[in-house]
């Protein structure tokens, strides 16, 4: 029988996927959290097997948790509505077994459970794709730039933190959008976010 705790904030999701998984003949659900906290003290008493967890949940988020739960001999799978490729890279970093997104069907998960049981790693290939996408283009400077507007500061402010000419400043902003192919700042902002290119 697979042990399985999920972790998911939204309580009428994390009960359709208890009882999802409840049906498999080969699984039990045998503990659930609405967070991250939740879920690593559940696994310390209850000692899953596989632990399938949300990302953005209060208190703890899934990828912090899947940091702590490396060394207590329970597989990880994200399962997210978040195709990130920095919430990816992280999850990597933190050894989950698979990242697959919420909008999968529901038998993928049931299915991936026994792949990683079986010792296989499963990550959604949109994800895949993204992540081998090249590094940020932006230099060290124009990516200081875009980090200040990111924090709400306009030109006239980054041009005296950074003592240089407005107009300069100006011509950072044009070429930032050039290279990350977007028309304004808050496309920018959000383009490099999602990239998880803001260290």
């Amino acid at each position: 029988m697979i042990r399985i705790v999920i972790a998911e904030d939204q309580r009428m999701l994390l009960g359709a996927l208890a009882s999802l998984l409840d049906l498999e003949d080969d699984m039990q659900v045998v503990g659930r959290a609405g967070n991250g906290e939740e879920a690593l003290k559940l696994i310390r008493e209850r000692k899953p097997d596989i632990c399938v967890m949300d990302i953005e949940m209060p208190v703890k988020t899934g990828l912090d948790a899947a940091e702590e739960i490396r060394g207590l001999g329970c597989k990880v799978i994200i399962l997210t509505t978040f195709a990130r490729a920095g919430y990816f890279e992280r999850a990597l970093r933190a050894g989950v077994s698979a990242y697959l997104l919420k909008d999968s069907p529901s038998e993928e998960l049931a299915a991936s459970i026994r792949s990683v049981m079986a010792g296989r790693r499963i990550y959604a290939p949109e994800l895949v794709d993204e992540s081998i996408q090249p590094d940020n283009p932006l230099t060290e400077r124009e990516t200081e730039v875009l980090g200040m507007i990111a924090d709400g500061k306009n030109t006239k402010e980054i041009a005296s933190s950074l003592y240089i000419t407005t107009g300069t400043v100006r011509n950072y902003i044009s070429v930032i959008l050039n290279k990350l192919n977007v028309s304004n700042r808050i496309e920018a902002i959000s383009r490099f976010k999602e990239k998880g290119w803001f260290k």
